[in-house]
């Protein structure tokens, strides 16, 4: 009895924060992995879930040599404590509902459409939201806007996560780009430029395993700028977006099948921040943008170009 009591003393004092510790550690499995989710040291990690398994007289974890692992008292509180987490974020999206144009809005996107595209043309409407403060991530996961790490994602695919929002918002077309010159090759000579295994199964990447026809793929990357330099620089001929190429005299298209690859760009969000002004706003205000660049994205701007 006295225990029960004890640990119903000790919960009265416990914060959101203790909980969110045990929880990623117990998720995690590690203290390294928790600390990387909660942005913090490792050391961190341990001396809060230390200090509240002191405040509760319980023991969570058995430290392992391979990780922290729950104990049977950490297994019976792990159910709650993600139902917890699921009301705090809840909470979290939905406090955005009752704030005005002002505050922070955080924008993941994949990392050369948001360096590229967006953030110049964000510039140019910068005096639209003077109030607002703009987190651009560029990323090629999936953030999740369930756990607000985002309030809006921009993405190649519809998403199937249940209960998001998502608009198309417009699309994406590709071509094959090499050094102006790489064409006077021999087309049998020709070397190529390619994502990694990672990204192996990507359409753009497919259709230039189609290309091949025996010949090499000298690079390969899982990042879209390594490809855009190594193909400026001579290396080979890569599978590039026409936004990306666009303007740039150190890179020419290259004759031969039309890339017949087309990404839509979708819009998404969680339903509970489209209450909230900033997050309203700065959609509509990412549509647009990409609305008026997508002759650009298509590639039919080149023709218009001097």
């Amino acid at each position: 009895m006295q225990k029960n009591t004890d640990i119903a003393a000790a919960s009265r004092h416990l914060q959101w924060d203790d909980i969110r510790y045990f929880l990623e550690l117990a998720r995690a499995g590690s203290l390294s992995g928790a600390a990387r989710r909660l942005a913090v040291e490792h050391s961190t990690v341990a001396r809060r879930v230390e200090a509240l398994e002191q405040r509760l007289g319980v023991r969570l974890f058995d430290r392992l040599a391979k990780g922290w692992s729950p104990t049977a008292e950490g297994e019976a509180l792990l159910a709650q404590a993600g139902r917890l987490d699921d009301e705090a974020q809840a909470f979290s999206r939905l406090a955005l509902g009752v704030a005005s144009l002002q505050g922070t809005v955080r924008v993941s996107a994949p990392p050369a459409l948001a360096s590229h595209l967006l953030v110049p043309r964000l510039a140019e409407r910068r005096s639209q939201w003077p109030n607002l403060e703009l987190e651009m991530v560029g990323e090629t996961r999936d953030a999740n806007l369930a756990r607000r790490e985002a309030d809006l994602a921009i993405r190649m695919s519809r998403p199937d996560a249940p209960g998001l929002v998502a608009r198309r918002v417009g699309e994406m077309g590709y071509g094959l780009y090499a050094r102006p010159g790489y064409a006077d090759r021999p087309r049998d000579a020709w070397e190529f430029l390619g994502y990694d295994e990672s990204l192996s199964r990507v359409p753009q990447q497919a259709w230039l395993d189609q290309q091949l026809a025996g010949r090499r793929i000298v690079l390969r990357s899982n990042d879209l700028a390594a490809l855009l330099h190594a193909a400026r620089a001579g290396l080979g001929a890569a599978v590039l977006p026409h936004f990306l190429t666009h303007g740039d005299t150190a890179l020419a298209p290259l004759p031969g099948p039309a890339c017949p690859t087309v990404r839509p760009l979708w819009l998404v969000m969680h339903p509970d921040v489209r209450r909230s002004p900033r997050v309203r706003f700065m959609a509509d205000l990412l549509a647009s943008l990409i609305g008026e660049a997508q002759p650009l994205l298509s590639g039919t701007a080149r023709a218009a170009s001097p």
